[in-house]
């Protein structure tokens, strides 16, 4: 276990190449966004050097959600707030100029990943995938306590695909934090410049998007995998039941405050998960009436007939 865990570690540390990110490398002239604060004030007249900020008083509003394109960028090195300037335009009518700073706090490149990492980011997203959690719980316990059916890790069905779901998805929460956490200007330069291309990234940053795609596969297995095993009903309660270990999973793994803990954390309970499932759950017969994947004998799942 201690040379799994420094394996680990030292793959983390050999694959913290980044990107530069310097501001002035996030974006480029003619490059679109979109606005997420409510409003942007932008100066009209051109900012010069020398002249005093406070003479610029002309000025135009934008409003969320208006589109934005970049125009120009002039740096001012004597303006003591912020050096950079950047022109944006809404329009041919409407345009102006503000600090890169407050330009940069205020949109989102306009590209569906970099608009999904802002969504994904935002704190209230934290506070709905807890109450989802919670409701799980309340409505799996409640199924529980009423009737036997199946439920992850508990009473699991007879497939690797839920657990490998599990697997996967705390290795790209850890894989996440990992890069927050060590190499943040990488993720910066990712926000700014996306791709699903695993191959033209930094290694650790296509092992996360990697993971991503094989996430992706995996949920459709599971789904499937899961349907043909159980009754309707029944498999809708499962996929519930594993929404809610996968909401766990990704709010425990995905905290960079953890540090190294993590990852001894994610080492154990990925071998625990597996071996636990070879154990217990694995299929080792089928039903002789409907040929349905068994992990042992007694009532099939599918048609109820009795093997023995």
């Amino acid at each position: 276990m201690r040379k799994v865990c420094l394996f680990l570690m030292t793959l983390v540390l050999l694959t913290a190449c980044y990107y530069p990110a310097d501001e002035m490398t996030l974006y480029a002239v003619n490059d679109n966004f979109y606005l997420t604060a409510d409003s942007m004030w932008l100066q009209t007249q051109e900012p010069l050097h020398n002249m005093p900020i406070d003479t610029l008083s002309d000025s135009v509003v934008l409003y969320y959600d208006d589109p934005l394109v970049v125009a120009q960028i002039v740096v001012i090195p004597e303006d003591s707030i912020d050096s950079i300037w950047v022109k944006v335009a809404r329009d041919q009518f409407t345009q102006g100029w503000i600090h890169q700073n407050t330009f940069l706090s205020s949109v989102v490149p306009d590209d569906p990943i970099s608009e999904f990492i802002y969504l994904f980011s935002q704190r209230h997203l934290w506070y709905f995938l807890g109450v989802v959690f919670i409701v799980l719980v309340v409505i799996v316990w409640r199924q529980i306590r009423h009737s036997h059916f199946h439920v992850i890790f508990v009473r699991d069905i007879s497939s690797f695909y839920p657990t490998l779901l599990a697997v996967t998805l705390s290795s790209s929460a850890i894989l996440y934090a990992s890069i927050q956490r060590l190499v943040p200007e990488t993720w910066v330069m990712y926000y700014y410049h996306p791709t699903l291309n695993p191959f033209d990234l930094p290694l650790i940053l296509g092992l996360f998007i990697a993971s991503i795609w094989l996430l992706v596969v995996l949920i459709i297995a599971t789904i499937d995998e899961v349907f043909t095993l159980l009754p309707i009903p029944e498999a809708i309660l499962y996929l519930f039941s594993l929404l809610g270990v996968c909401v766990v999973c990704y709010l425990v793994f995905s905290q960079a405050v953890l540090g190294w803990v993590g990852y001894i954390l994610f080492v154990l309970l990925s071998v625990a998960l597996i071996c636990r499932y070879f154990r217990f759950f694995r299929a080792r017969y089928v039903c002789g009436n409907c040929g349905a994947k068994m992990h042992s004998k007694g009532r099939c799942t599918r048609c109820k007939t009795l093997n023995v």
